[in-house]
């Protein structure tokens, strides 16, 4: 068998609160040194001499893959001032090609062909993509690193010319309504969004109107227009309070008016819709302890609290999580047990009503919506058993049309597999929910293989959508699974609050449940389970293989956020200051205990783990590659079992790995042929 590197060990040592911290491998942070690339080459080197032997059935997989998907395929077109927009993909290109026609039947022009862009470059992400309200020019940013560094650029779309304009380090940025005048929001060094600027067309970047600084840490600075098109916001954030400005569009050098001054632990989101005078906002607020939101309105004059009309009230067990606004009606998302329900209410007679959807677990959300005054409500549905699916709403009719289903080709049936929700129930008598999929006939008699996923963290609810791809697991008798555990937001700000901060191990702890539920309801067996998480799913995996070593015969892990600790006592890092209020400040002596109970680096230690594949990429700028690359060289010598643990890294590309769609089809197709592999299920 090959034999794994072996990393140096050089101590640094950290004391805090009179506690002594050793990292052997605080050098592998050292990006350029020779060292540090010569080590990341050799993990790559025993990456691929120890998967080699799959390397056939890997192409077959990719193959299979790639074989259920339409190559040229186009978009629903979505209309905008006077044109159709759309995005198509053509067979062999790695990227979207962006366009738009007068009507359905015109020419086509093409606004952006990201494929032309990204020649000479291994990796493109594009950011902004604004279309100036006269349609004439396009401001786009894209980042060639993978590091988020996005660059803003102005295109004439009359000409095709790119005009001299051209800003650095550019989060977002809005048109105002002379489409003449931008508003743009740059980063610091940190890579918070922290400056607002105004700049004319043509004129000198130096010569920019400078707006708005955002001073403190915690909070990030961000941009935007209005549905209505008659506002642009500014607004600051952090994980738990909220503070907006505005001005009219049409008015770019206007005073900016505050829409309510910043108060902790206050989280609003706003738009702006029709009413007397200059219209009303509608405010989602979680203002007195309504944790999980309720809708009110309130007239632009003057927005202060005293005026609020209550439109939706606060429920304890449903989260209001985004309102779309549009000329005629407006549309809730709501979110009960778990799951998406999109709440209709017309403005003429204000009667409201919910859009109806079939399956036991599905995903909805809002697609393209970008004019105010429309009939229907554009959306997106689709389930693990469900391709994505387009549908116009007809509000007046309650009828949902499909525009589109995303083909699946090769005879794709959706008979053939099920889905369900089932809960686990913590060791504090907590339901925890779990989506299940599996082909139809697989057993249910502890024999199956399983592949489990879990995310929790930021309240973000973990998406239950299609993919195509996973049917190669299905097809195989691998059923998947997620476990909607505590930190994420499947029920609410409760949920979330339940999985932070200091009681973040409820998070590792419903993950062992899950797991251990699904065992015992025979879904599947410890010794065919695979565990799967990445970014701070990643931690989840980490935390949970020190708890429980035994929980599951293998782990997948992508960009891992593994040590906590020393990732936040540095300032200096992206996300680390505005992530105190998910993880705490370990400068805290009571954030710093708390922690250490359960940081995944720190928390190494000699036990027979079980097989295990780490990924991630170089330039990641979220969770930075050390962090991966340190837990493994201190994992290997602590290993006390004989299961390989693998580290691949992508020498090109960040947090999500590559950006092309045929290398990122083949990323998961390495994946799917080491959970297969270790499943015993590659032929």
């Amino acid at each position: 068998m090959p034999q794994p590197p072996v990393a140096k060990k050089v101590p640094k040592v950290t004391v805090i609160h009179g506690d002594v911290l050793q990292d052997d491998y605080h050098w592998l942070r050292e990006k350029d040194s020779p060292d540090v690339i010569a080590h990341l080459e050799a993990e790559n080197a025993y990456a691929e001499a120890l998967t080699k032997p799959t390397t056939a059935f890997r192409e077959s997989l990719y193959r299979e893959m790639l074989a259920r998907i339409k190559e040229d395929d186009q978009s629903v077109p979505y209309p905008f001032g006077g044109w159709l927009y759309y995005s198509r993909t053509e067979t062999g290109k790695q990227y979207p090609i962006y366009c738009r026609k007068r009507a359905a039947d015109a020419p086509e022009q093409i606004t952006l062909d990201l494929n032309a862009l990204a020649e000479g470059h291994a990796f493109l992400s594009l950011g902004a993509y604004a279309v100036s309200d006269d349609g004439r020019w396009l401001a786009y940013s894209v980042d060639f690193t993978g590091f988020r560094d996005y660059t803003l650029y102005v295109k004439d779309l009359a000409t095709g010319a790119l005009a001299p304009d051209r800003v650095e380090k550019v989060s977002s940025v809005t048109w105002a309504a002379d489409s003449t005048t931008m508003f743009y929001v740059v980063e610091d060094d940190a890579k918070r969004p922290f400056r607002l600027w105004r700049h004319r067309l043509s004129a000198p970047v130096a010569d920019d109107a400078f707006l708005y600084e955002e001073t403190d840490a915690l909070f990030r600075l961000g941009v935007w227009r209005s549905r209505s098109r008659a506002m642009v916001f500014a607004g600051a954030a952090s994980f738990t309070t909220t503070e907006i400005r505005w001005l009219p569009a049409a008015e770019p050098t206007a005073t900016w008016r505050m829409i309510l001054a910043r108060q902790h632990d206050h989280e609003y989101a706003v738009d702006h819709g029709t009413g007397p005078g200059a219209g009303r906002f509608y405010i989602r607020t979680n203002a007195g302890g309504r944790r999980n939101f309720r809708l009110v309105a309130a007239p632009v004059d003057d927005p202060d609290p005293a005026r609020w009309q209550e439109l939706v009230p606060h429920r304890d067990d449903v989260m209001l999580e985004d309102v779309d606004v549009f000329a005629d009606h407006y549309v809730v998302h709501e979110r009960a047990d778990g799951l998406i329900r999109l709440h209709v209410t017309t403005l003429a007679d204000g009667r409201a009503h919910y859009i109806e959807f079939p399956e036991p677990t599905y995903e909805v959300s809002a697609d393209a919506n970008a004019e105010f005054a429309m009939p229907a409500y554009r959306l997106r549905y689709q389930s693990f058993v469900t391709p994505a699916s387009v549908f116009d709403y007809e509000v007046g009719g309650r009828q949902l049309v499909l525009l589109k289903q995303q083909p699946v080709l090769g005879g794709f049936d959706p008979a053939r597999y099920r889905s369900e929700r089932i809960h686990a129930i913590a060791a504090d008598g907590t339901r925890v929910p779990i989506s299940l999929v599996y082909r139809e006939g697989t057993p249910r008699d502890g024999s199956s293989p399983m592949l489990l996923t879990g995310y929790g963290a930021y309240g973000l609810p973990y998406p239950v959508t299609f993919s195509s791809s996973r049917l190669s697991l299905l097809d195989r008798g691998v059923t998947v699974g997620i476990a909607h555990v505590r930190g994420g937001g499947e029920l609410g700000k409760r949920w979330h609050d339940e999985g932070r901060m200091l009681k973040k191990r409820s998070t590792f702890t419903d993950f062992i449940a899950a797991a251990d539920a699904l065992a015992a309801e025979r879904y599947t067996a410890a010794d065919r389970l695979v565990i799967e998480g990445g970014s701070a799913g990643g931690l989840l995996i980490g935390a949970v293989l020190n708890l429980r070593p035994d929980l599951a015969h293998a782990a997948l892990m992508r960009v891992p956020f593994v040590d906590v600790i020393n990732t936040m006592l540095d300032e200096s890092l992206p996300l680390t200051v505005g992530e105190f209020e998910e993880w705490g400040n370990p400068k805290i002596r009571e954030h710093y205990e708390y922690m250490k109970t359960y940081c995944p680096y720190t928390n190494l230690g000699p036990g027979r783990y079980p097989e295990i594949m780490v990924r991630t990429s170089i330039n990641d700028s979220q969770v930075m590659y050390w962090e991966p690359a340190k837990w493994v060289a201190k994992l290997r010598p602590l290993n006390l079992g004989d299961r390989p643990v693998i580290f691949k890294i992508n020498m090109a590309a960040g947090h999500g790995g590559s950006s092309g769609r045929y290398d990122a089809l083949r990323e998961a197709a390495f994946d799917y042929t080491w959970i297969l592999h270790v499943l015993g299920r590659d032929t």
